[in-house]
């Protein structure tokens, strides 16, 4: 008797299809990121439940995502970059974006910061033009 497609199987017990994929547990927890200027790449997989392998990866997928280098090269991971592994771990895993689509979230994220913090200081710039205005007139 020939066995009925892939498709249309009961899956294993215990096992879960590939389409209905949970996310784990812990990616609602809120992590608490140590005061630390430095965290090697073992520390920040710890910190963060992603593999050293993985972070590895992202690094050459997200520009921004740079550590420093150590002279035995060791990466070094400040504390934003953990902030953003877990931002990138969130986008990635409970949002469900594409590294291509979280990549350009991210850029957006960045590139909205910027125009804001340019608006900010031509405000500070007028606000001060106008000042000297005033005091020479």
């Amino acid at each position: 008797m020939p066995r009925p497609p892939r498709s249309q199987q009961d899956p294993a017990p215990g096992s879960v299809p590939s389409r209905e994929r949970t996310v784990p547990a812990q990616a609602d927890i809120p992590v608490e990121v140590p005061d630390r200027l430095y965290f090697r790449i073992g520390e920040v997989s710890t910190i963060t439940g992603v593999p050293p392998y993985v972070l590895r990866y992202w690094e050459s997928e997200f520009p921004a995502l740079q550590p420093r280098k150590s002279g035995g090269g060791q990466r070094l991971y400040r504390k934003r970059d953990v902030a953003l592994i877990l931002e990138i771990k969130k986008l990635l895993y409970q949002e469900r974006y594409t590294v291509a689509g979280a990549r350009r979230r991210l850029t957006e994220r960045e590139e909205r910061a910027r125009r804001l913090e340019a608006r900010a200081a031509i405000q500070r710039l007028r606000a001060g033009l106008e000042d000297l205005l005033r005091q020479l007139t």
